[in-house]
């Protein structure tokens, strides 16, 4: 049986990769079923979900919501997915950014670990970090600003 966590990470996942559809048998018994509208979309539409057998309501969410593009403060750098945010590569380093870092376009500014797997987060502008909106070790959302960046 997969968690509320693990579905989610997978709806994620999915909804961020060029795949259409994703089938997945929980056990005998339990069969989800997801499609997505189209495989080439700069922003990823929200998936479709099909549920054929009982699974909690909290597990069917929709993924992608709206989220301002600006701030007062700067643009938002926002989590790619739903999983744990690490400001540093490793306990003992330094933290990617801080406020006030420089960062140019493609610079890692964290990582988003999600199912063991540790994923890079890049800058998508240059500028500067205005703001540090989670902590080292939370659990963030898809969409979820990371930063703010001017």
């Amino acid at each position: 049986m997969y968690s509320v966590e693990e579905i989610k990470e997978l709806l994620e996942a999915f909804n961020s990769s060029k795949a259409t559809v994703l089938d997945i048998q929980v056990d005998e018994n339990q069969f989800l079923s997801i499609r997505q509208k189209s495989a080439k979309q700069e922003i990823a539409a929200p998936a479709t979900v099909e549920v054929q057998t009982s699974i909690p309501a909290s597990v069917v969410q929709t993924v992608g919501e709206e989220k301002n593009e600006k701030s007062q403060d700067g643009t938002p750098i926002e989590s790619p997915m739903v999983g744990v945010f690490y400001s540093a590569p490793s306990p003992d380093s330094e933290p990617y950014v801080s406020v006030g870092s420089s960062v140019k376009k493609g610079d890692v500014v964290c990582i988003i670990e999600a199912m063991k797997l540790m994923n890079e987060v890049t800058a998508e502008k240059s500028g500067i970090i205005t703001e540090i909106c989670v902590e080292n070790g939370q659990v963030v959302e898809y969409g979820q600003p990371l930063f703010l960046i001017k």
